[in-house]
């Protein structure tokens, strides 16, 4: 710690160097910090899906239904747990760039399946009460400013009432994130009412969930549900959540592997502005750390001189980047929608904190070995 007063002035011996070094550090940083929340939002639900929870769409798309029928069926298949199901509405608000995610639902069922919807008793019972009740996540609520009680009316595009294309649901609650990274941009209604509604006059179900009684027994009993509906006129094709929703994630690219080829080109390209920082200071200090080894410093006392520079510039640098991107990202999606789940997980700030100090040593590492290796009538010569 008697060293660090030290430390400080040789940081400010060139001020704009520094100041400019540690500003690129900041920008690195709060890049890392929206990939990373990017990289969440696009892969939204699939780190947080139920490892016990399955889907059942049907076997050629999943925009065909599925007879409403399969639901006993289903649920009599050795290992099936409980199950509920969910039927997509693709209605519009206002404006069709107004984009949310809609889903009609068996509320009872729905909520049992997914304890990460967080509603107070007041809520859940007012929904289950309610026929043209519904519920929405918090991003969704705030982004349109609605509030319980609120009476929101959805452009059917899909489906239509017998009086015309307006579906008008009341607000009976706002759920929020049972989990970090759960989803809370989806608006969920009865499918009752939907059914009865709709001008089609059919019934039918999207898309069944279930619940197996032993995550291991996952692909056993797919295949028995697949099998239970083989050459029938819905044939079904079953996969665990997470696996569904890897699949959507996928279509827009290995995002994951898109984030670590930026940042990994952005970390080089900083590690070697950092490097030649310290480089240049160690080579503009030559005949001074003769001199503090001619005053008994030793190797490694020069050499952890030289490190305590570097992980201070990135410590200065990393932290406030840190800190900056997640302030920034904690304001909420900046498309307006695009992004709902627009979080840095917990894991990627730790990440972030490990990678500041693996850039303060790598980069004063070279120029900490050189300063060991200088010979004091060679720096001498340089006073």
């Amino acid at each position: 710690m008697k060293f660090l007063p030290l430390v400080w002035k040789n940081l400010f011996r060139r001020k704009v160097r520094t100041l400019f070094t540690v500003l690129s550090i900041v920008v690195a940083f709060v890049l890392f910090a929206y990939l990373a929340a990017i990289r969440v939002a696009f892969g939204s639900g699939v780190e947080v899906a139920g490892a016990d929870r399955m889907l059942v769409i049907h076997k050629v798309s999943l925009v065909q239904p599925l007879p409403e029928s399969y639901l006993g069926r289903i649920a009599s298949i050795d290992g099936v747990e409980d199950i509920s199901h969910m039927s997509w509405f693709g209605g519009v608000y206002q404006d069709p760039r107004n984009f949310f995610a809609q889903f009609a639902v068996d509320p009872e069922s729905y909520l049992r399946l997914y304890p990460e919807v967080v509603l107070t008793d007041a809520e859940r019972d007012a929904w289950l009460r309610n026929r043209t009740g519904a519920i929405v996540g918090r991003s969704t609520a705030d982004r349109f400013g609605w509030e319980v009680g609120d009476r929101i009316p959805l452009q059917g595009t899909i489906f239509r009432t017998r009086d015309g294309p307006t579906w008008e649901f009341t607000i009976d609650g706002i759920y929020e994130a049972g989990v970090e990274g759960y989803d809370t941009s989806t608006f969920l209604f009865h499918h009752e009412y939907m059914m009865e509604a709709n001008d089609l006059g059919q019934r039918f179900i999207g898309q069944f969930i279930i619940r197996v009684d032993d995550p291991a027994r996952s692909t056993d009993v797919a295949a028995a549900i697949d099998a239970r509906f083989a050459n029938s006129p819905a044939e079904t094709r079953t996969s665990t959540e997470q696996a569904f929703l890897q699949g959507f994630a996928d279509q827009i690219g290995n995002i994951g592997a898109i984030v670590t080829a930026v940042l990994g080109a952005v970390f080089f390209t900083i590690l070697l502005i950092t490097a030649n920082t310290m480089a240049q200071s160690i080579r503009e200090r030559t005949g001074e750390l003769g001199v503090l080894k001619t005053l008994g410093f030793t190797d490694r006392g020069v050499l952890a001189l030289v490190l305590a520079e570097s992980l201070a510039i990135a410590l200065a640098g990393g932290a406030a980047g840190l800190g900056l991107g997640f302030l920034l990202i904690d304001l909420g999606d900046p498309t307006g929608g695009f992004l709902p789940t627009f979080i840095v997980p917990r894991r990627d700030l730790a990440v972030g904190g490990v990678l500041v100090v693996l850039l303060g040593f790598a980069a004063g590492a070279l120029p900490a070995v050189q300063a060991t290796r200088l010979r004091i009538v060679d720096a001498l010569r340089k006073v």
